[in-house]
């Protein structure tokens, strides 16, 4: 039997994402979402059949908003400017989601959760092939997700404590692992 038409699933979702910042994958209920959603926990479990359910959900909606930011950023008709603007985006979405980020990579934190990754790495690896052909491109496009997670997820846990500008290092680094990746002769 259908809940009733006091909520949606979208709302249940935006919900959950707004809580999940708020207070942690650990702290996040059914019954707080029910509650900011403005129905009793039991109408929630009507549509949600659980946490795991709940959390899954909260992930693709962030899969695809992850996916839309990138393909977003991108156009310039140039694979190295487009490739820097899809990492800014990245790293932008990063920091408005800090903790939905971290969970969004962490696949055994929601286990039976659908493949995210394929789906957001559509405009990357498109974008690193026009950059370094395709027999590279698969270890350049890991070699460049390394680096910007290793270096987005040192940046929210407050890592670098040694002084000095966060965005010019992000932007140094950038360069270097593009600079890197490209063949020999530029391309």
């Amino acid at each position: 039997m259908p809940a009733h038409a006091h909520t949606s699933n979208a709302a249940i979702v935006t919900a959950g994402r707004r809580l999940l910042e708020e207070v942690g994958v650990e702290a996040l209920t059914m019954r707080d979402v029910a509650k900011a959603v403005g129905v009793r926990t039991p109408s929630l479990y009507k549509r949600i059949s659980g946490r795991p359910e709940l959390l899954q959900l909260i992930l693709e909606d962030l899969a695809d908003e992850l996916t839309a930011v990138v393909d977003a950023a991108v156009g310039s008709g140039d694979p190295a400017s487009d490739l820097r603007a899809l990492w800014d985006a990245y790293r932008k979405f990063a920091h408005a989601n800090p903790i939905a980020y971290t969970l969004l990579w962490a696949p055994q934190a929601v286990p039976g959760a659908t493949d995210r990754y394929q789906r957001t790495s559509v405009t990357l690896l498109r974008l690193v092939t026009d950059l370094v052909g395709p027999q590279r491109a698969l270890p350049s496009a890991r070699t460049i997700v390394a680096w910007s997670h290793g270096f987005i997820t040192m940046e929210l846990a407050g890592a670098f404590r040694l002084g000095g500008d966060v965005d010019e290092a992000w932007a140094f680094g950038l360069d270097r692992v593009l600079n890197a990746i490209r063949p020999a002769g530029g391309a």
